[in-house]
């Protein structure tokens, strides 16, 4: 028999190719003509939803994710953008991930560095601690449903159909799911929340470390109850450079007790910062993951008031450079068309030769550049008083950020000129 031909379209969106197809439902790449970009399209079949027995647990699986449009922004989360559910019908539009899913990494043979498993890690535990914050419990993570586009490390957490919604619902599907990544919780259908999702997250960690599932068995009934009843041997076992501190990160997600886990994707996040710092196992790469970079930045003041996903752009958009001491990073009367925060070490801040001031961690300095709408010429010179690390970030790339980032700055800027102000003020009544 020959294949079936896939539609010209689906929707108001023209069909490229069929990229595959599950129990209930293809996906098809496809042409977003309002907005001139590659889509992926997801259309459930109709037999689906007229099953006699499961067919009113698929509309709600699909009704579910398709609710999710528009409302999950954030880097590592596959967004949704359009939907639509008829009588027999139905249609999802998301992001288009062209990499894969990170099954292909989970066997020995195709095993990623494991510092990027951390970084991996780090992405998907920040995603799940946002979607916490919107009361989301996905319930469905693992390898088949995390993407990655142009390299592994860009991760998104895909297909949301089975997640818990704790503003729009009160009761739970249960019977669901994928058993080997359950929690024991979630395998007793038990009431869950966020603290399973950590746990799924644990034995995907696992999983991509080791080669090797934690619990394995030659049928669901055999697995299910070594996840309730045994402890699985750590990823070290399986894989020696893996260090004892994330068996014990591992370990600790996938305790049987959710009062034992990580209580959120935060708590999650930072022991895995941790790890990163010591060295995972491997030689320290010198340049800084991104994993790094997000985590350097969550730490300083400046960036408190911004979210996730605005943090992430600034990460994407700033030029981390090592600066060594002496180094002449602005100088007075020249244009500028970028503005520095500093990570490590400390800047002079000097107007004709005399020092006006220092500056250090989690400050900034050349942001005239920015707020000037006209450009400006630099009013004092910045260089290194000793071995430091920045961030640039250009004029031109903040502009092209979303207006929520801009935002941040502009109120952290804004902040900044009035501290400026003050102190300038105090200098002079105190003359």
């Amino acid at each position: 028999m020959s294949e079936p031909v896939a539609p010209e379209r689906v929707a108001n969106y023209p069909v490229v190719r069929k990229l595959g197809e599950g129990a209930t439902s293809e996906v098809f790449l496809c042409q977003d003509p309002f907005r001139d970009r590659e889509v992926a399209v997801k259309r459930i079949f109709p037999e689906a939803l007229r099953d006699p027995v499961r067919g009113r647990l698929f509309r709600k699986l699909f009704f579910t994710e398709a609710s999710l449009a528009g409302k999950l922004q954030h880097p590592h989360i596959a967004q949704i953008y359009d939907a639509g559910i008829g009588e027999d019908s139905g249609y999802i539009v998301m992001e288009y991930v062209p990499g894969g899913t990170m099954e292909r990494f989970c066997s020995a043979q195709s095993l990623l560095p494991v510092g990027q498993v951390v970084e991996i890690a780090f992405k998907c535990a920040r995603a799940l601690a946002y979607a916490q914050a919107l009361g989301l419990t996905h319930r469905d993570v693992k390898p088949g449903n995390i993407l990655y586009a142009a390299e592994p490390t860009d991760v998104r957490i895909s297909d949301f159909g089975l997640a818990l919604d704790v503003g729009a619902e009160t009761t739970q599907i249960t019977g669901i799911g994928s058993p080997a990544y359950m929690s024991p919780e979630q395998i007793r259908e038990e009431l869950v929340d966020h603290r399973t999702d950590l746990y799924s997250l644990g034995v995907v960690m696992y999983q991509l470390l080791s080669g090797m599932l934690p619990f394995r068995g030659e049928n669901k009934f055999s697995i299910i109850y070594q996840i309730t009843q045994h402890e699985p041997p750590p990823p070290s076992t399986h894989r020696r450079e893996v260090p004892e501190a994330l068996d014990r990160i591992v370990r600790r997600a996938m305790q049987k007790d959710a009062a034992r886990r990580y209580q959120s994707g935060e708590e999650f996040a930072k022991e895995l910062i941790e790890a990163l710092r010591e060295g995972p196992g491997e030689p320290r790469c010198e340049q800084l993951g991104e994993a790094d970079k997000f985590a350097a930045l969550r730490a300083m003041p400046f960036f408190a008031r911004f979210v996730d996903p605005e943090l992430w752009e600034v990460v994407r958009i700033g030029l981390w450079e090592a600066v060594p001491a002496g180094a002449a990073l602005v100088r007075e009367g020249e244009p500028g068309d970028f503005f520095c925060v500093i990570v490590e070490g400390e800047m002079r801040v000097t107007k004709n030769k005399k020092l006006l001031t220092l500056l250090g961690p989690g400050e900034c300095f050349g942001e005239m550049a920015y707020l000037s709408q006209t450009g400006h010429e630099r009013g004092a010179s910045v260089a290194a008083a000793r071995a430091s690390t920045i961030v640039r970030i250009g004029v031109a790339d903040l502009e092209r950020a979303s207006a929520a980032c801009r935002g941040k700055f502009d109120r952290g800027f804004l902040g900044i000129l009035v501290e400026r102000l003050n102190l300038a003020n105090t200098r002079l009544t105190s003359g």
